[in-house]
């Protein structure tokens, strides 16, 4: 019996997409616009205070061996937010950056040294509210492998890949409480279980999982 994902799709047919199925796939999804896969603000009413900045990351897709792998970043422990979370490259807009497909770009070519041209940019999930009050536009894109990447050693301790189809395992991921400050209610929180001895979990659990509703459908 083939495994089979939350929404149908096969892990064989999974790794069989190509990028421009991706791409068609990821437009269908912003057109719909009422499939209930964006949940953008999960917080409690007053938690986050004022307007949100605006960020972008980059979901970084390669194929290896015939299997379809994202690419992650582990943080630095000495960064002031996040640090030491498994991550995707990326953060927050600077003037300069037209869209948030710039933004993505611009921060993946500091933080790992990926050039905005080796990029083949398919398309991007809706924007998610963070506990740290960033709206995030996550910025689905393909990159070459095997690629030389550099490492922006302040900011990026680590880049591992981990496969597509075990991400679309829901054994492989849960979701638990977490608390937060009085008197706002504990909040879900998608934890993957770990891999290569990392954990996924957190915002960028939620855009993978989102990722992963998109191309399941």
């Amino acid at each position: 019996m083939k495994q089979r994902l939350e929404k149908g799709r096969s892990v064989k047919s999974l790794n069989s997409l190509t990028a421009i199925d991706i791409a068609s796939l990821l437009v269908d999804a912003n057109q719909s616009g009422s499939d209930g896969l964006y949940l953008e603000v999960p917080y409690a009413s007053g938690l986050l205070r004022g307007e949100p900045r605006s960020a972008a990351v980059l979901i970084p897709l390669l194929r290896k061996e015939n299997v379809w792998h994202v690419l992650f970043t582990r943080r630095t422990d000495t960064l002031p937010e996040h640090s030491g979370q498994v991550a995707f490259p990326g953060g927050r807009a600077e003037p300069g950056d037209l869209n948030p497909e710039d933004t993505a770009l611009r921060e993946a070519r500091e933080e790992i040294g990926l050039k905005p041209t080796d990029v083949q940019v398919l398309g991007r999930l809706n924007d998610f509210i963070t506990i740290t009050n960033y709206r995030v536009t996550p910025i689905v894109g393909m990159i070459p492998w095997p690629f030389s990447l550099h490492l922006e050693k302040q900011e990026v301790s680590r880049v591992f890949t981990i496969p597509l189809d075990w991400l679309a395992d829901p054994a492989n991921r849960e979701e638990q409480l977490r608390p937060l400050p009085p008197p706002y209610p504990p909040v879900t929180v998608i934890y993957f279980h770990p891999y290569d001895n990392e954990i996924l979990w957190g915002a960028s659990a939620r855009f993978t999982v989102t990722l992963l509703k998109i191309l399941s459908l």
